[in-house]
């Protein structure tokens, strides 16, 4: 049987780098220390900023950010895999001043085994009134990611992914055993939808699904409904946070339970060509 010991840290990240990394160091040492071999941090573990102005002056390259730098040395220090959920840092496409949401992956030298870009950005109006057009200042990606690691494959995603199961099904298809979901889910979205779509993810695929979320109040007024969890190949949660304070989770992760899972149900080698849809009048 192999297993992994990982950890989810849950954050309110500030609004600048230095801070960032200052409010998740304790964190990933308490999960280190707790003997995790795998580490996570949410969606935007460098900072979280509304406010334009602000943001264009905390942004910079992924080899220059304050707090991937540090978090680098510090996975280095550690001797643990980092995922990085996600970085905002300048794309590095001529002639586009937008942001990429970027996760790292870091392994235990430090090194960069990975980086992906979030393909689906979150443009959307909210019941409540919120309102949110992550277009405007992110360059969605182009390319999913299935990256390597001494455990098996970790397929890459991030937040808004989470609604179109088509990516998850493609990185399960690409040999993902777990697949991480590093969020910042609002609040009403996350309460209404959040652990829905995490064990659909799961059932769907036959992969532990590993989601560190964004929690509480931040510095710029918004509100991260946070719960960060883990759930099984069948669709059960593994293991929860009840709650939108900072902290870490703990879990262990069975690989044997995504191959019972994919033998009960061999969904991923059923799938059938089919011609788009007909529009039938009555």
């Amino acid at each position: 049987m192999t297993t992994l010991p990982i950890a989810l840290i849950q954050t309110r990240t500030p609004a600048s780098p230095s801070a960032a990394f200052a409010h998740v160091e304790p964190l990933i040492r308490d999960a280190a220390a707790g003997g995790a071999r795998l580490i996570l941090t949410p969606e935007a573990t460098n900072f979280l900023i509304r406010d334009k102005d602000r943001r264009a002056a905390a942004l910079t390259t992924q080899e220059r950010d304050e707090a991937v730098g540090n978090l680098r040395d510090l996975a280095r220090e550690l001797g643990v895999w980092l995922l990085i959920g996600s970085a905002i840092v300048r794309s590095g496409h001529a002639g586009d001043d937008r942001a990429a949401n970027r996760s790292l992956l870091i392994d235990d030298r430090g090194e960069i085994a990975a980086t992906y870009d979030k393909l689906h950005v979150f443009d959307v109006d909210l019941p409540t009134g919120e309102r949110w057009r992550e277009s405007a200042s992110v360059r969605p990606g182009e390319q999913a990611v299935v990256a390597e690691t001494p455990w098996g494959r970790l397929g890459l995603t991030i937040c808004y992914d989470i609604r179109f199961p088509q990516l998850y099904r493609a990185l399960a298809r690409a040999g993902a055993v777990m697949i991480a979901v590093p969020a910042a889910f609002t609040v009403p979205t996350g309460e209404a939808h959040w652990e829905t779509l995490l064990r659909a993810r799961a059932i769907e695929t036959g992969c532990w699904i590993l989601a560190p979320a964004q929690a509480g109040t931040h510095e710029d007024g918004r509100r991260t409904w946070g719960r960060s969890t883990v759930v099984a190949p069948w669709g059960e949660v593994a293991a929860r946070l009840d709650h939108d304070e900072p902290g870490v989770l703990f879990a262990t992760l069975d690989f044997d339970a995504v191959d019972r899972a994919r033998a009960a149900i061999p969904q991923l080698t059923h799938d059938r060509d089919f011609a788009t849809p007909i529009q039938v009048a009555r």
